[in-house]
């Protein structure tokens, strides 16, 4: 069955250009050339991936990934952006998108990003599924990975796919020291070429939401020179 890609995308001869190449790569395409038609079609068509342009007529490209989110829509989202910005690249990631590229782009290489999201995800699926204890627990921290729900003191928390996933992946690792490139490597499964920033945004949400007093972290320590280390709080 072939995996159905929506196109968001309001300049036409990138809509198109994108849309043509996805075919010849196998896919199904959906463009949507307005913000609003675009989000409607997300919920309706229940794509496989979603690559969104940032800048759209009626409703922009930061809107639409955060109404996703909050509707609990986990399809993957690759945003595009003109801006060579990095405040874009990293609000844009904040929200929940997968990954980022900018303008200009060649087709190959956004066929090449597409596959390597939906490995990822279809990866994370097959891992839940084959896994023989879908619950971690750490202090009053509890995960379920198969529910995509996180738990502090009984109080449910809300995260975005991407930080959901790191923080699974902090906590199979625990009290290991990892580097930002190895987070990097492991949740985003793709070279950022050292744009460290996108895990440090991160790391701050996830302090935020799991952390008593996120300036002094109990769970997420911060190794000096090298990255991070998960920890269970020790008594007190």
């Amino acid at each position: 069955m072939q995996k159905k890609i929506l196109i968001i995308e309001d300049e036409q001869s990138i809509a198109t250009l994108l849309s043509y190449n996805l075919k010849q790569a196998g896919y199904e395409t959906i463009v949507a050339n307005d913000g609003k038609e675009g989000f409607e079609l997300a919920l309706k068509e229940a794509p496989s991936l979603i690559v969104l342009d940032l800048m759209l007529p009626s409703m922009d490209g930061v809107e639409i990934c955060k109404e996703l989110r909050l509707q609990k829509v986990s399809t993957p989202i690759i945003m595009l952006t003109a801006k060579d910005d990095e405040f874009d690249k990293v609000l844009g990631l904040e929200l929940g998108a997968d990954d980022y590229m900018t303008k200009p782009f060649s087709p190959r290489e956004v066929v090449a990003r597409i596959k390597a999201v939906l490995r990822r995800s279809e990866g994370i699926k097959v891992q839940r599924e084959d896994s023989s204890s879908s619950e971690m627990k750490l202090g009053e921290l509890k995960v379920y990975t198969d529910r995509y729900e996180a738990f502090l003191n009984d109080e449910q928390l809300e995260f975005t796919p991407k930080e959901f996933e790191l923080l699974v992946y902090l906590m199979e690792n625990k009290n290991r020291v990892l580097t930002r490139d190895q987070l990097l490597s492991a949740v985003w499964k793709y070279d950022f070429a050292g744009d460290t920033r996108i895990v440090d945004v991160h790391i701050s949400h996830l302090r935020e939401k799991i952390e008593e007093n996120s300036r002094k972290p109990v769970f997420i320590k911060t190794i000096r020179g090298l990255g991070y280390k998960f920890e269970e709080p020790k008594a007190v």
